[in-house]
């Protein structure tokens, strides 16, 4: 398939996701659904089919049916002001990209010799997944962190998204209407 026609196919998709989106009559539920669905379909494709972790691939998506659950409790909350509940929206892809750029920060994939830990620090890289950090380790023992404005800045982030969060599947629990009230369409006032 040519790079222009797959280019073409995805401003597409995204024009129409768009549009989904603006229309009023299209109820919240659905809209949330469309919006985050794709993102995480992709991850778990990548990490099944890729990186063979069938396992974590079934992790990932059961989380994002409980986040799921918990961004439409949020959404349908009756009491929380609208600028209230925008941030999660934000904070969420932020604390996955800040996750991704600290596990990744030692360059662990490159060869061994091509890693920032080896080339300037004279060490070995590590990473570990959660918490995330990325370190050089010496062979005398010392460490040296590495990425440690972005830890900074997902740990804001996955703390913001985790009250908010907690916030919409406590109103699911709470109110579990609020969530099948996500999903009908609006009415004509």
């Amino acid at each position: 398939m040519p790079e222009a026609f797959r280019t073409f196919v995805a401003v597409l998709g995204c024009g129409a996701v768009l549009y989904l989106l603006a229309l009023p009559r299209i109820p919240p539920g659905i809209k949330v659904v469309v919006l985050t669905t794709p993102p995480v379909a992709v991850l778990m494709w990548l990490l099944e089919e890729v990186l063979d972790r069938r396992a974590v691939a079934v992790g990932v998506g059961v989380v994002f049916l409980v986040v799921l659950v918990a961004l439409n409790g949020l959404l349908g909350h009756p009491r929380l002001p609208l600028w209230a509940k925008l941030p999660v929206f934000g904070t969420v892809p932020a604390a996955a990209l800040a996750w991704l750029l600290v596990v990744t920060a030692d360059d662990t994939l490159k060869d061994p010799g091509e890693d920032p830990c080896t080339m300037r620090y004279g060490g070995v890289g590590v990473s570990e997944v959660f918490p995330p950090q990325a370190y050089c380790r010496y062979d005398g023992g010392g460490t040296h962190d590495l990425a440690t404005g972005a830890q900074f800045v997902f740990w804001v982030c996955f703390l913001t998204s985790l009250a908010l969060l907690t916030l919409g599947l406590w109103q699911v629990a709470r109110d579990p209407r609020t969530l099948v009230r996500q999903f009908r369409r609006p009415s004509n006032g």
